[in-house]
């Protein structure tokens, strides 16, 4: 991921947690919104709740790893959080990729739908 792809501000995460859609997985929640810019904006977060850094980092890479293997496929002008579960741990980036392919892209390709608490 190159740098001016990357949120780092928690300003931008609040925002998306509270404004954004959501799908969920089971090893991770994908927040979006659309961002009025043509390109992608992706920030990737895991909490203490996994467990210790090298499970945080681990899941996070996984993550890394699925979404460059199929971040052509995702719709542009979004910015993107992921937050990893206890699931990403254990899980493989292909795994991961398959819950983006099959269920995050399309959801975010049809606008018309809602999530069940209507955001």
């Amino acid at each position: 991921m190159k740098k001016e792809e990357i949120i780092k501000e928690n300003k931008k995460f609040v925002t998306l947690y509270k404004r954004g859609y959501f799908k969920a997985g089971k090893a991770v929640v994908i927040y979006f919104k659309k961002n009025g810019t043509d390109k992608n904006k992706i920030g990737i977060t895991s909490s203490k709740k996994i467990g210790n850094a090298v499970k945080r980092n681990r899941a996070r890479r996984i993550i890394r790893a699925a979404y460059d293997a199929c971040r052509s496929e995702f719709p542009k002008g979004y910015d993107i959080i992921i937050v990893a579960r206890e699931g990403a741990v254990t899980a493989k980036s292909y795994h991961v990729a398959s819950f983006f392919r099959k269920t995050a892209i399309p959801f975010m390709n049809n606008p018309t739908r809602r999530n069940n608490n209507g955001k």
